[in-house]
């Protein structure tokens, strides 16, 4: 694609999101966000009323009488894109391929934290660490993410999420928002964002398309495993096989829940034919209306 290509469809999705952004998410973002970072301040002496489970042992010890320590809210915030890039998400059945609607995602989230005077940074994987841009300001940081998420070719097509989540956990040492957003075609990876949710604040984000749980009747089809370059050719209008297909997503499915549910991540699940401004402001007022 040519520069002026690209720059032409970043522009554009860079004036889709503005209102989106503008009108729907920044308040809900800053509401949610703000005051999540806390750095160590001082250590002061204890005063009543003070929260006893801030108290500074150490220091108590050798001045034989209490200290807490304090904390202060950071007034900027690290927010992480943890975003898959394996070949699984070139695919779409709808308006467009996953990758492309992983890239709106991004771009809102990313506006939104921008609004929000926070720093972004974006971790692209597969089945290794593609790309890492440092948590950054500024437009254009979030438009040189943008700008990758969209064009950056992987040079690998599968997908380790343990490998991307234990990169991050190495270099970011700052509690950081980190959205981690993939179609979770992959397993082995609980211990590591058990790891990762311990330190930071997980949120992910499992986008679909809907042909990937549901087949339609289409004759004779020839499918193609862009991961593992398997191919086979069945028959969609067998009603056995679109049952057995259902099911197995299905399980798979629950199998991804119950991962995220055992290392107490907040997972919004997203499909391509869905509008996920509705379904992401919903997710963050439940978020809001649980810290209350």
């Amino acid at each position: 694609m040519e520069t002026k290509d690209i720059i032409k469809k970043i522009k554009k999705i860079e004036i889709s999101t503005k209102n989106i952004v503008e009108e729907l998410f920044a308040g809900e973002y800053h509401s949610l966000f703000k005051g999540q970072g806390l750095e160590f301040a001082e250590v002061r002496e204890y005063t009543p009323g003070d929260n006893y489970k801030l108290i500074d042992w150490n220091v108590t010890a050798r001045n034989q009488k209490p200290f807490i320590k304090t904390f202060e809210e950071t007034r900027e915030l690290n927010v992480l894109f943890l975003v898959d890039c394996s070949a699984s998400n070139i695919f779409g059945t709808r308006n467009q391929l996953k990758s492309e609607y992983i890239a709106e995602i991004t771009a809102v989230l990313s506006f939104s934290a921008l609004m929000n005077q926070d720093l972004c940074g974006l971790l692209m994987f597969s089945n290794e660490i593609e790309k890492y841009i440092p948590p950054r300001k500024g437009k254009k940081s979030a438009l040189q993410m943008l700008r990758e998420i969209l064009f950056y070719e992987a040079k690998e097509k599968g997908t380790d999420i343990a490998k991307a989540v234990k990169f991050i956990s190495k270099v970011i040492k700052k509690r950081s928002i980190i959205f981690l957003i993939s179609d979770f075609q992959d397993t082995g990876y609980a211990d590591a964002l058990k790891h990762l949710r311990n330190k930071h604040d997980v949120i992910a984000i499992k986008v679909s398309d809907p042909a990937e749980t549901n087949i339609p009747a289409m004759g004779i089809v020839h499918f193609h495993d862009p991961e593992t370059g398997d191919n086979i050719i069945v028959n969609t209008n067998n009603h056995s096989f679109r049952k057995d297909f259902m099911a197995e997503s299905n399980k798979w499915e629950l199998e991804t829940q119950a991962i995220m549910k055992e290392c107490q991540v907040d997972t919004l699940n997203l499909n391509t034919q869905q509008s996920y401004v509705k379904e992401l402001q919903k997710f963050f007022n439940m978020r809001l209306k649980r810290k209350r």
